[in-house]
């Protein structure tokens, strides 16, 4: 048991309470393997619903088969929006768990579903699920890691997440083109969600502890420095018209993530009509993500050293470009090479002010 609270870190083996990567690497080295479960939750679907819609469920029409994206997106944009204010009156570590639970029956969902709606039902409990886990693993590696990393910290998230989406969409095209569409590809999601559900539950412990730790050097350093929790209604304002810098970090990051729906959404219906099979556009639909998130550790190292603004720009002139690239070219391996560039999009939202 001693060796265990060792690997966890715990504060029964009498260890100093230290902020840093080094002196946590325990416990962020359990975050990082816990956010390849949650971004392999999403992954499941990257390959197979926008083709499902059509093929099971006789949806011909396009708006009304990405309609799944519009429900996961604003089940998502709504929970991150309440979870960061959530995490002051709960703990980090019981949003978590909670939001585990909202991810569990989603695999069951789309084995069982009978039509579309309950595929877009199933969506609305992924969007939660992403927006409470996604949002906590990031904000505990923060808190582990102190101030001066936090661009360091979210890159290792980014790329666990990321790698392990590329690595559920690629194996969902695998399974799906030996298999079926259903049920067996969502096979993998029931394991996924159980895993990353008993992880929360008996290995991650809460970050309050350091995040403390934080508050109360900075408080020392400059009394000022520390003011009072700033309420959900002046956060939104702040983030979307009253400060000009955080409405720019603002605007980035709605444009990734409409680019992002667009790759999930219509790229796997454009590669299908053009004739190519489940475990191609498989290999389409990961290279994005796996692109993006092999790049998070140095991009996210490199924003803590030069700055975020230069990587913003660079990154959204080259998603604008890659876009373009899909739609203009009609075969595998220029569109290879167009989700590569998609790719190379730095970590945002990492800012912190």
């Amino acid at each position: 048991m001693r060796l265990f609270d060792l690997f966890l870190g715990r504060k029964s083996v009498d260890r100093e309470l230290r902020l840093g990567l080094v002196e946590n690497w325990r416990q962020f080295s359990l975050l990082v393997a816990l956010n390849l479960f949650v971004g392999g939750m999403i992954g499941l679907e990257r390959t197979i619903l926008p083709v499902l819609a059509e093929a099971e469920f006789g949806i011909t029409s396009r708006t009304a088969a990405i309609s799944f994206i519009a429900t996961f997106g604003i089940s998502k944009a709504l929970s991150n929006l309440f979870a960061g204010h959530l995490a002051q009156r709960v703990t980090r570590r019981r949003i978590l768990i909670v939001g585990w639970l909202f991810g569990l029956p989603v695999p069951l969902i789309l084995i069982w579903t009978p039509d579309w709606g309950w595929v877009i039902g199933a969506n609305v409990l992924l969007g939660i699920n992403q927006g409470l886990t996604w949002s906590m693993t990031v904000n505990m590696k923060m808190d582990l890691v102190g101030p001066r990393w936090r661009g360091l910290a979210l890159g290792f998230n980014e790329t666990a997440g990321y790698v392990a989406l590329a690595a559920a969409a690629f194996l969902t095209g695998v399974i799906a083109q030996s298999y079926g569409l259903r049920p067996e590809p969502f096979y993998l999601g029931i394991g996924i969600a159980a895993i990353g559900l008993a992880l929360s539950v008996f290995l991650v412990r809460d970050t309050a502890p350091y995040l403390a730790l934080e508050t109360a050097r900075q408080s020392a350093l400059d009394p000022n420095a520390v003011s009072n929790p700033v309420s959900l209604r002046r956060s939104f304002a702040d983030t979307t018209w009253r400060r000009r810098d955080l409405f720019g970090i603002t605007q980035a990051g709605f444009v990734k993530n409409l680019n992002d729906g667009l790759a999930w959404g219509i790229f796997p219906l454009l590669f299908a009509s053009h004739g190519l099979d489940l475990d191609r556009i498989g290999i389409l639909v990961a290279i994005f993500p796996m692109v993006w998130g092999s790049l998070q550790i140095g991009s996210g190292w490199i924003s803590d050293v030069l700055g975020r603004t230069p990587l913003i720009v660079t990154g959204m002139l080259l998603q604008g470009g890659a876009i373009c690239m899909v739609g203009l070219v009609t075969s595998f391996g220029p569109w290879a090479v167009a989700m590569v560039l998609l790719g190379q999009v730095p970590p945002w939202f990492i800012r912190r002010y």
